[in-house]
């Protein structure tokens, strides 16, 4: 009997001990804790990293929020103050084009509505025909609330569907310190976002190759369906054409915000994103912000932990 109940005993702990191996294998217990998903490529050996290599001190940036990546890399270069919630302003419009996006098509005609809205505008008129396309050019080019309000207003339930919608793209893209109240980047109570979300939704925004064009477009003059109405958009990002590798992707500015702005950056065969918010001057802290990164970091294969 005493046999019967060792050898019990020992079956029991080898099936334990087995369960255990199969379970840790597949369910790394670090990203359990951190909800996250485990991303494995068993055939990479090496990966391109970032690599700080200069001596010069961090850049004098006036923004109270600074976040930038290395996308491939998915490494952080420079941050302060990422995590903090903040007003988005325009930055809005980046959710407002992608969930436009997802339901019209750029060839679909929207009637303009009779409404009223305040800040930039493409000057819409009501009852004016317009592309989807085109509109999506006024919203991310010339940052045009009246844009903004066409897309949500003729959206299936109307405007508060389109925000529901906006609200639900977040949630799917995981930027859980994102609300918003309305599709234009106006200041409201629940009208937030922080660095770190921006660039979340910025490094997935430019995937999509109409995306990436608009929002790389110094100027442009979209019509209306019937040539009647003519709009003459300029790109407010001041660094388009005039710091290397800068492509886009949005600007923001109200009085209580100051001045956003998301940029998308290729050169020397890397892609990196930054975000400055609420700072004193958007563009030359970003250009500062880029020649650092470049003046400062190399990148470098190195041998991918196994």
């Amino acid at each position: 009997m005493r046999f019967f109940y060792l050898s019990l005993a020992s079956f029991v702990f080898i099936a334990i001990f087995t369960l255990g191996i199969s379970i840790g294998s597949v369910y790394p217990s670090n990203s359990l804790r951190n909800n996250s998903p485990v991303r494995v490529k068993a055939y990479e050996t090496q990966v391109i990293l970032p690599k700080f290599t200069g001596e010069e001190h961090f850049p004098d940036l006036s923004s109270y929020a600074v976040l930038a990546v290395d996308i491939d890399s998915d490494s952080i270069l420079y941050q302060k103050n990422s995590d903090i919630r903040m007003l988005p302003a325009s930055t809005t419009k980046i959710i407002t084009a992608l969930v436009a996006m997802d339901y019209y098509l750029p060839e679909d005609i929207l009637v303009v509505p009779d409404f009223l809205v305040e800040g930039q505008k493409m000057k819409l008129v009501a009852g004016e025909e317009i592309s989807v396309g085109n509109l999506i050019y006024g919203l991310l080019v010339y940052s045009a609330n009246d844009a903004a309000e066409t897309l949500a207003r003729n959206y299936p339930g109307g405007r508060d569907s389109f925000i529901t919608a906006m609200n639900l793209k977040s949630r799917e893209f995981g930027l859980n310190d994102t609300y918003f109240e309305n599709p234009t980047g106006f200041d409201a109570n629940q009208q937030y976002t922080t660095a770190e979300d921006l660039v979340k939704v910025a490094s997935e925004a430019i995937k999509d190759p109409f995306f990436k064009e608009v929002v790389a477009t110094k100027e442009i003059t979209v019509e209306s369906t019937d040539g009647k109405y003519v709009h003459k958009l300029s790109n407010i990002n001041k660094l388009l054409g005039e710091v290397e590798g800068v492509t886009g992707i949005k600007t923001g500015w109200t009085e209580n915000a100051r001045e956003n702005l998301v940029t998308y950056i290729e050169r020397n065969g890397r892609k990196i994103i930054t975000v400055v918010l609420s700072s004193q001057d958007r563009f030359g802290d970003t250009k500062a912000l880029i020649d650092w990164i470049f003046a400062n970091y190399t990148w470098q294969n190195t041998d991918k932990p196994l």
